[in-house]
């Protein structure tokens, strides 16, 4: 068959395979368009982060192919579901960051498992059953104007927040910012945590009612309001994205919450039919692995003291006592009831204006 056309059938296949309506936010290739193995991965994860992280792998392994898929989260999962039922298209790797998602996807069958020494180091929180690792360590903060945020009215804990808020009329109201948990599958992960952790969180919603806070799609839209100062104050956005910016952008001013701080490992699991899973579990094996960790901590997707940024942004919540990370388990698979779904996103409709 003409090479030409057989591209052309396998973009029409790719396409048919996908859920009504979706496609990927980016695309991006690492390696020879010839080399022996092609690896496909689809993830949430920015490309302009993950970029030299899948490039140093791909120069390790010159006989590999990548090619990298950017989703957004709910598409991501919808496109998981279609594939496990049907076989349309299974990526080889799937990473995200909507990890509620992801354990959803490894209960109902979707995942096959892998095993090696750096799966085994992981901790049980970041490690259910061999089928899903937690590959980064990212934490929720809250991002604020530095240039427009008056010192005294920084929000240290959900409590200052909270305080904050309390006046109806205020320079706040209307230019306060979270993720839209109908379209962000890791803002309703965020939300239903808060709502399970923190006696706050009534009092947290009721505030953001309050002063008409808005609700958007994404980390990017988000940190691009607060930059631009049509939002002050940002609340649940991940550490990662905040910090990247902050390194270029000076009005961006990042804390983690004193009373507590969610962290977040991003998912990766190998779909049950992933053409080439032995090459997704090396991919697997570096993220977890010293030079993996090394790039992925370059990037601000793996937080710890080792890093300067991640040290200042952890102290500034208390230190290692003040984490919770959200484990990679069934417990997770109480906000993804359908009935409590439902309960849960009606509430925050009724709480939230739109932008």
């Amino acid at each position: 068959m003409n090479p030409a056309v057989r591209v052309f059938l396998a973009l029409m296949f790719w396409a048919a395979a996908l859920p009504a309506g979706a496609a990927p936010e980016d695309r991006r290739g690492y390696g020879s368009a010839t080399a022996a193995t092609h690896l496909l991965v689809r993830g949430t994860t920015d490309i302009a982060l993950f970029d030299s992280v899948l490039g140093l792998f791909a120069t390790a392994h010159p006989d590999l192919r990548i090619d990298y898929e950017q989703w957004g989260s709910n598409d991501l999962y919808d496109l998981g579901v279609a594939a496990c039922a049907d076989g349309a298209q299974a990526a080889d790797l799937v990473i995200s960051s909507s990890v509620d998602q992801q354990v959803k996807l490894v209960n109902d069958g979707c995942a096959q498992a892998h095993a090696s020494p750096e799966t085994a180091a992981l901790p049980a929180a970041a490690n259910w059953r061999n089928e899903i690792f937690g590959i980064t360590r990212e934490p929720a903060v809250i991002v604020y104007n530095r240039a427009l945020v008056p010192q005294g009215d920084v929000p240290h804990s959900r409590f200052d927040l909270i305080d904050l808020l309390r006046p109806e009329k205020s320079l706040y109201t209307g230019r306060i910012a979270t993720y839209d948990i109908e379209q962000s599958g890791l803002g309703y992960l965020f939300a239903f945590a808060d709502s399970q952790q923190a006696t706050t969180f009534g009092s947290v919603i009721e505030a953001f009612a309050r002063i008409h806070a808005v609700t958007t799609c994404c980390s990017a839209e988000i940190i691009d309001g607060v930059a631009s100062g049509k939002y002050l104050i940002a609340y649940n956005v991940l550490g990662s994205y905040a910090l990247a910016r902050a390194e270029t952008d000076p009005n961006i001013a990042i804390v983690a919450p004193t009373d507590y701080t969610l962290v977040l490992s991003r998912a990766a699991l190998i779909p049950s039919r992933a053409a080439n899973p032995g090459a997704a579990g090396d991919l697997i094996d570096f993220l977890l692995s010293p030079p993996g960790r090394a790039a992925l901590r370059a990037r601000h997707l793996y937080l710890d003291e080792s890093d300067p940024a991640g040290a200042d942004l952890l102290a500034t919540g208390g230190g290692a006592s003040n984490l919770r990370p959200i484990p990679l388990s069934p417990v997770l698979l109480v906000g993804l009831d359908q009935q409590s779904r439902a309960h849960f996103i009606d509430l925050w409709r009724a709480t939230f204006s739109k932008p």
